[in-house]
């Protein structure tokens, strides 16, 4: 994540936890003996303080307290109590990471749980003085949630630091003359409203919200795990406003709602943490194609495309924006295990269908490339995924048909010899029958495999 070492240094400071005055803003509920030993690492004035509450956490060592000690360590490595930290969880867990910080997340992530009753106390007065907003994220909702409190990770940066475009500026295809045809761009089609949003420029903001096709919208683009998923934001009428927290769960993004400050899941479109976890909220999402420009334009000659002119100061030249994280296969931040099965970084087309959530697939690109027809099914559906020239993937039901021919573009054939017509949003055959589209997008290996371990792999 941009600025994460200038925001690293400013929570070291004096111990990486600066007493904010927003930290006055937390009620202070009534606390147990070993939250307020862990507190005094923070807030103590005296090394003597922090030394009689080294001496208590070693005394009463418990499961509990090993990711507390962690999140300490992380933010305090420079300093003498993180120094000591470090030792004392060396001491009592017999292993020898030192500062290797995704080794120790590593062994925590690959055990049971184990936090202390108040754990969410803790973690928003740590994290609260990076950024006053991250408090509501935690605190009273140990017991909100549906996803391991221990693994969500600061990503380095504060709420919306990596800014969304929000009704951003959208130009015509001719006067997209930045774009070259072969720079990638992320393309969408609502109610026949076409737009186009560049890599390069979505990198630097990995969310955009706007209305499309008379549909309020948000795209989300994980850089990290290289998803872009197309959200409708309303849901049984309500229209959640969402923004990006700052925080990560298995290296993919959490999203935030602004009324409710409940952490969503980018994956899945759904409340994760907070008072909406429970109340049947999921957003349905929409298909989006990763392809090039030039082809894009090409299908879409009417598209609109989104404008440099955003708002903000950024090098928006194609393959600038994470340029050293895309040119290897090294994780920035790691997850609980990883599958050799493919390289970290590969691009994979997931699908995980609405009727059949527990069965989620992953097809390798590189497979799709070398069969632009291929048909499959989950649970009783049956689709075909075409693969244009441009390696684009689409995927449509295919209701027990079979095609058999592919021109690359447009044009299909099935097994009897009628032609079909590809769309964004469906099928058509010379005799007029439709099949839809199924929505689907593009990932790393790594971030669907983390987030979905039983995955099924087609290569």
């Amino acid at each position: 994540m941009r600025n994460y070492f200038l925001s690293l240094f400013i929570v070291l400071t004096s111990f990486g936890l600066q007493t904010t005055n927003a930290q006055s803003s937390i009620e202070q509920p009534v606390l147990s003996k070993d939250i307020q030993q862990f507190l005094s690492l923070i807030s103590a004035d005296t090394k003597f303080e922090k030394n009689r509450a080294l001496s208590y956490i070693e005394l009463h060592w418990k499961p509990s307290f090993e990711i507390m000690a962690l999140e300490l360590m992380y933010f305090g490595h420079s300093t003498d109590v993180g120094v000591q930290i470090a030792l004392l969880l060396q001491k009592k867990t017999g292993k020898n990471f030192g500062f290797n910080f995704n080794q120790w997340y590593e062994y925590l992530w690959n055990k049971e749980e184990a936090l202390a009753p108040q754990y969410d106390y803790f973690k928003a007065r740590l994290h609260q003085s990076i950024d006053a907003p991250f408090a509501g994220y935690f605190l009273g909702r140990q017991y909100q949630r549906l996803i391991r409190f221990d693994e969500i990770r600061w990503g380095g940066v504060v709420q919306d630091g990596i800014p969304p475009l929000r009704n951003p500026k959208m130009i015509s295809a001719k006067n997209a003359t930045y774009l070259e045809d072969d720079h990638v761009v992320f393309g969408i089609e609502v109610n026949g409203d076409a737009r186009a949003y560049p890599k390069r420029i979505l990198a630097w903001h990995e969310m955009f919200v706007d209305t499309v096709g008379e549909i309020p919208v948000a795209g989300v683009y994980c850089t990290l795990c290289g998803t872009v998923i197309l959200y409708k934001t309303e849901v049984d009428g309500v229209l959640h406003e969402m923004g990006t927290s700052g925080f990560l769960y298995r290296s993919n993004k959490l999203m935030y709602d602004k009324a409710t400050q409940s952490l969503w899941s980018t994956l899945e479109g759904k409340p994760v943490v907070g008072p909406l976890v429970g109340k049947g909220i999921q957003m349905e999402y929409l298909s989006v194609v990763t392809t090039t420009w030039g082809e894009w334009k090409k299908r879409h000659p009417t598209t609109q495309v989104l404008s440099t002119e955003t708002g903000f100061r950024r090098d928006y030249g194609e393959g600038v924006a994470y340029q050293s994280y895309f040119a290897t296969d090294e994780l920035m931040f790691n997850v609980p295990t990883v599958s050799k099965k493919l390289k970290n970084k590969q691009s994979i087309l997931a699908i995980r269908l609405e009727h059949a959530p527990d069965k989620p697939l992953a097809i390798s690109v590189d497979f799709l490339k070398k069969t632009p027809v291929y048909t499959s099914s989950i649970e009783g559906e049956q689709f075909t995924v075409f693969t244009d020239t441009t390696g684009a993937n689409r995927v449509y039901s295919s209701n027990n048909i079979k095609f058999k021919a592919f021109d690359g573009n447009n044009l299909i054939e099935d097994s009897s010899g009628r032609s079909w017509q590809l769309f964004e949003d469906r099928l058509e055959s010379e005799t007029g029958e439709v099949l839809n589209r199924l929505p689907t997008f593009n990932a790393f290996w790594f971030g669907w495999q983390a987030a979905y371990p039983n995955t099924k792999l087609i290569q």
